[in-house]
């Protein structure tokens, strides 16, 4: 008999390390799409990571599908923290939640031309707040 539960207790060693490997490659490509649309949307991503928060199934093409959330945040003007949102189906993008900002950042696509030199990118003054 040992040697069938030895057999199931490898077996679940096998499934949660493959599990792992496979949500660490996920996080990976969330990552990296997280980046890319930071960038198409003139943003910083702070941290330069994601953070899962939901797992949930979902109807994609007529059959079901793990979708993973990840959530991270983003700087749109240097001196603030903003947050964002992109679910995954796999290693798809199936959506992203983006906060909505003024005017694009300088260098950034869409974006007035940079006019600084070399990489430093200058921080613009923090706005007031109303009602401090």
């Amino acid at each position: 008999m040992s040697q069938v539960s030895d057999l199931i207790a490898l077996l679940g060693l096998a499934a949660v390390a493959g599990a792992w490997l496979k949500f660490t490659r996920a996080r990976e490509r969330a990552v990296d799409e997280a980046r890319r649309q930071c960038a198409q949307h003139g943003l910083q991503l702070l941290d330069e990571t994601v953070g899962l928060r939901s797992l949930r199934w979902r109807r994609v093409d007529g059959g079901r599908q793990l979708e993973l959330g990840y959530a991270f945040e983003v700087s749109a003007h240097g001196d603030d923290r903003l947050d964002g949102r992109l679910w995954m189906h796999g290693d798809r993008l199936a959506s992203v939640s983006l906060p909505s900002v003024g005017e694009p950042l300088p260098g950034t696509p869409g974006g007035p031309p940079a006019s600084f030199p070399d990489n430093v990118v200058p921080f613009r003054a923090k706005r007031p707040r109303i009602g401090h």
